[in-house]
């Protein structure tokens, strides 16, 4: 028995959290310099397109699918979201489709990826960035989803860990690899010799609002349900979103004298992680 409710909240919080993947290119297109804009938001746009071939094809099935007792990657069972169409997740009561559920965590899958743009800005080929894509999701992304998400992932049923909105997948995952990769490609052509200051502040406040609205579905959706923990988890977004920006709002006029507008973006994306 599929209970309404909690599907249209787990649809409806899908939604938001891939509408936080278009916010994010807004958010880094107005951080970068005039020439890099579209590069930049077009990467957020190959996450989309990529990871979602990639998740329907296979890597669904790694991330979720029974492993054969490791706890480290999952089987072939759901490739091609094989065994996924007509299947319910959930306990009784409070079950949705296993659709629903392959569709949020899609949009998981979608921002992480698209998270890790940020810290190649100026200094990756478009192509390369596609091929990286492919190769991340599928020897990084999927593993890590496997081992902290799916019930025999060996962090979670080894160790107990409780991701409960990605922490581990998403915040901790994609800081990691976005810090290799800013290692390995070094430092932007002209860094610390040329202005490199935000083109367009519009577009970051902007992006940003987009981030802490898809936020919402990212935190609370992650109840699975329209519950009491998802609007626990609702208020806490709000409340550590708005008292981070302002609390960054407070030390840069402490320090530096004024706040800045790139000041209260990235103290509420701070807050929201």
């Amino acid at each position: 028995m599929i209970n309404t409710g909690d599907t249209a909240w787990v649809l409806m919080s899908g939604a938001l959290v891939l509408f936080m993947t278009p916010g994010l290119a807004i958010f880094y297109g107005g951080m970068v310099r005039v020439k890099s804009t579209l590069n930049m938001m077009m990467m957020s746009f190959a996450a989309i397109g990529v990871t979602t071939i990639l998740w329907v094809l296979y890597a669904y099935s790694l991330a979720f699918a029974p492993d054969a007792g490791h706890g480290l990657i999952g089987n072939f069972e759901n490739v091609g979201l094989n065994k996924t169409i007509t299947e319910v997740i959930g306990a009784p009561g409070h079950q949705i489709p296993k659709l629903a559920y392959v569709m949020f965590q899609l949009t998981f899958a979608i921002i992480t990826v698209a998270l890790l743009s940020g810290a190649i800005a100026d200094r990756a080929k478009y192509s390369s960035w596609l091929i990286f894509i492919g190769i991340w999701v599928t020897l990084v992304y999927a593993p890590i989803a496997h081992w902290t998400f799916a019930r025999d992932g060996w962090i979670n049923a080894r160790l107990g860990a409780l991701d409960f909105a990605g922490g581990t997948v998403v915040e901790i995952n994609s800081g990691a690899a976005a810090l290799a990769l800013a290692l390995v490609l070094g430092r932007r052509e002209g860094f610390k010799s040329d202005p490199m200051r935000p083109h367009n502040m519009p577009l970051v406040l902007l992006g940003a609002g987009m981030l802490w609205f898809g936020w919402f579905g990212f935190n609370a959706g992650s109840a699975l349900g329209a519950s009491q923990l998802a609007a626990t988890a609702m208020i806490n977004t709000q409340i550590a979103t708005a008292t981070a920006a302002m609390s960054w709002l407070l030390y840069e006029k402490w320090r530096q004298g004024r706040a800045t507008t790139l000041g209260v973006a990235s103290g509420a994306i701070a807050g929201a992680v």
